[in-house]
């Protein structure tokens, strides 16, 4: 989609050329004229090597501060506001989450021709995980357990949120497919509104792979989730969008995988991101830190307790969490950047391999130390 020399980290750990270009000078020009925080010289300082949209460091009146740009066809303005009042929701109930900042308009999002742009402040604390890939390893028990603390802290404020489900597919973790009674049905229905994802699954056969490697883990899900109310959740509880200072969780970045799910899913979500190395599952035992994840799971619990059936239909959870966003990442991959072959990345060890994994002897040990933590 460009061929700017900026690079951005690939799905397999790698350096790859960015799908996005660098936020140019013209654009922060642009913004200069809709965001009085942002001074008159202002420059991008820093371009961020994710990879699924483009951000960069740049000079605000009062310090740096940080933009997001997005194509139009992943987010548009009243999209991004759909997050953008959830923080807002969390930030009033005293949760450390990044502040968002109103342009001149009142908007926390803008639009230009094909772009839509935010603007945060940097947050307090340090960003230890700044360079971390999505999949890597949290490594620090303390912090993991401090990491389930803030986590906990987040649910019971997010409980007063009432708002309806995201606006897209397209990037968001949701969790309908797994409270579907039908999975495939449910995506079938879908089809017509997702021409991308309906593009790339008629190439192959979706279904019979479903139901071999991924489907045998949600017998019974959909009815044990049934009483497990919905909640407006993070759905991206890694290392790398948590700020530090003296050993605390000092800010809580990067809501775009946010919508209603539920208070497990979102517990699930933290476990899958930071206690599996899912690029180095050749490591056998090494690629899992069962410390991690009931570091994780008691910090949660300190501050919110769970009984232990809740406990159980978390591990159970856990092999189908990502299903939802697996989707949506073959969607955006495929409708959007044109690339099947990140495509291909999304539906083969995501969708399909990580569900495989648990079956492994690392995958039962996490399940079997979940439920005995239980």
């Amino acid at each position: 989609m460009t061929s700017s020399p900026h690079r951005v980290q690939g799905l397999n750990n790698d350096e790859v050329a960015a799908d996005w270009p660098p936020i140019s000078a013209q654009e922060i020009g642009w913004l200069r004229q809709c965001y009085p925080q942002l001074h008159e010289h202002s420059r991008a300082r820093w371009h961020s090597p994710r990879p699924l949209s483009a951000a960069a460091i740049v000079d605000g009146v009062h310090g740096p501060l940080f933009v997001k740009r997005h194509h139009r066809s992943v987010r548009s303005a009243a999209c991004l506001q759909e997050e953008h009042h959830f923080i807002a929701h969390l930030a009033a109930a005293g949760i450390p989450v990044v502040q968002v900042l109103a342009a001149a308009d009142g908007h926390t999002a803008v639009e230009q021709g094909d772009w839509t742009f935010e603007l945060h402040g940097m947050g307090v604390g340090d960003d230890l995980y700044r360079d971390a890939v999505s999949w890597s390893l949290l490594t620090d028990v303390a912090q993991a357990s401090q990491a389930g603390r803030m986590l906990a802290r987040l649910h019971r404020a997010a409980a007063s949120h009432h708002a309806p489900q995201r606006s897209t597919h397209l990037l968001v973790a949701r969790d309908d497919l797994i409270r579907s009674d039908d999975p495939i049905a449910a995506i079938e229905a879908g089809l017509d509104e997702r021409p991308g994802l309906a593009r790339y699954l008629a190439r192959i056969p979706w279904q019979a792979q479903l139901r071999r490697d991924v489907l045998p883990w949600h017998a019974g899900l959909a009815e044990r989730l049934r009483d497990e109310p919905r909640l407006w959740a993070h759905n991206d509880w890694h290392v790398s969008n948590l700020l530090w200072r003296d050993g605390q969780v000092s800010t809580v970045l990067d809501f775009g995988l946010a919508s209603p799910t539920s208070a497990l899913f979102d517990l699930a979500t933290a476990i899958e991101r930071n206690a599996v190395a899912w690029l180095q599952l050749e490591r056998g035992m090494q690629a899992v830190r069962i410390d991690i994840a009931l570091a994780l799971l008691d910090g949660y619990r300190q501050v919110l307790p769970l009984a232990a059936e809740r406990v159980h239909l978390l591990a159970d959870l856990l092999p189908m969490v990502h299903f939802d966003f697996a989707l949506s990442e073959v969607e955006y991959f495929e409708g959007i950047t044109g690339s099947t072959a990140n495509a291909d990345v999304a539906w083969n060890p995501f969708m399909l391999g990580h569900p495989v994994w648990f079956r492994s002897a690392p995958g039962q040990a996490l399940l079997q130390a979940l439920h005995a933590a239980a």
